[in-house]
């Protein structure tokens, strides 16, 4: 169930964009997570989508609190393909 809403919540952002950038990498990656790792993308999902954005399409650079291990293989996984 929560796999379920995690991927939900990663494919309805409110953005097409937001949607084409957590999306994919939700469909993935959230079978193989732990579940460290699956707080740690709820906590990022969190985010305001104007400002993951900018991070992710390197616009502006995320907070010294933000998670940046996950950010950037986010960004690994965007660029992979």
């Amino acid at each position: 169930m929560r796999l379920r809403r995690l991927r939900y919540r990663a494919w309805h952002r409110g953005t097409k964009e937001m949607d084409l950038l957590l999306g994919p990498y939700a469909d993935a990656r959230l079978e193989l997570m732990n579940g460290a790792e699956l707080d740690r993308f709820e906590t990022l999902l969190e985010e305001v989508d104007t400002d993951l954005q900018a991070w992710l399409m390197g616009q502006e650079p995320a907070p010294q609190d933000a998670d940046h291990e996950l950010l950037a293989d986010l960004l690994k996984f965007r660029t992979a393909k």
